[in-house]
């Protein structure tokens, strides 16, 4: 492949963060600032192009001023409505569909407001970084103020579930069976992935709260 990833665990709950090596330029880039600096720190090479920011959820940049400091030619790449708000003077916005390029990789930024509203989603050929709109066996939760059930049906099923089925999620947190997984076993796996329509939906997220176990 033309690129590596390696995964991190740590942060507030099972948290995942995600280092990106371009194999060509040996370009790299983080996915998310939610595991402490020196869990990341060994992995970079010299200094990360950018970190790419899943949404503004405080467990996701928890550790972000430790790497702007650290790095300071970092790009903080995130959503036109937050990332001015990250303490980064090195921001820039991304918008809906939009591609990018880190060294030779090229990524697309895709919005799927729902669990928040700044959420993003990074595509990058067959491997989707989905932060905490899709896990490994469920989607994200709509439990925040500015959360959205309706909108997180349709990034859901209208953005993501509509790619090719052999796309890889690399989810925000570790709440699954297993790190990571095709979109065809998620939808296997899961009853929130298998709803006919909008109520449907939330019926099914209603039943999952009512009967979710903490850590899940």
């Amino acid at each position: 492949t033309d690129f590596s990833i390696r995964s991190l665990l740590g942060g507030f709950d099972k948290n995942f963060t995600y280092v990106v090596t371009c194999s060509r330029t040996g370009a790299q880039l983080i996915v998310d600032a939610a595991v402490e600096f020196n869990q990341i720190s060994p992995f970079i090479h010299n200094q990360p192009w950018a970190i790419l920011l899943t949404h503004t959820h405080g467990d996701h940049i928890a550790y972000l001023d430790q790497l702007v400091e650290a790095y300071p030619k970092m790009i903080v790449l995130g959503h036109p409505a937050t990332v001015k708000n990250t303490g980064s003077k090195n921001f820039q916005t991304l918008e809906n569909n939009q591609p990018f390029k880190i060294g030779e990789l090229p990524f697309v930024a895709i919005h799927t407001p729902g669990h928040y509203y700044d959420s993003i989603c990074y595509q990058l050929d067959s491997i989707l970084f989905t932060g905490d709109t899709l896990f490994v066996g469920r989607t994200g939760r709509v439990i925040s103020v500015k959360s959205d059930i309706a909108d997180l049906h349709d990034s859901v099923y209208n953005k993501i579930l509509t790619m090719a089925g052999n796309t890889r999620i690399y989810p925000g947190h570790d709440y699954g069976e297993k790190p990571t997984i095709t979109l065809n076993e998620n939808i296997k796996i899961s009853h929130l992935l298998q709803a006919k329509n909008l109520k449907d939906f939330q019926q099914r997220m209603d039943e999952f709260e009512r009967t979710r176990k903490p850590g899940s």
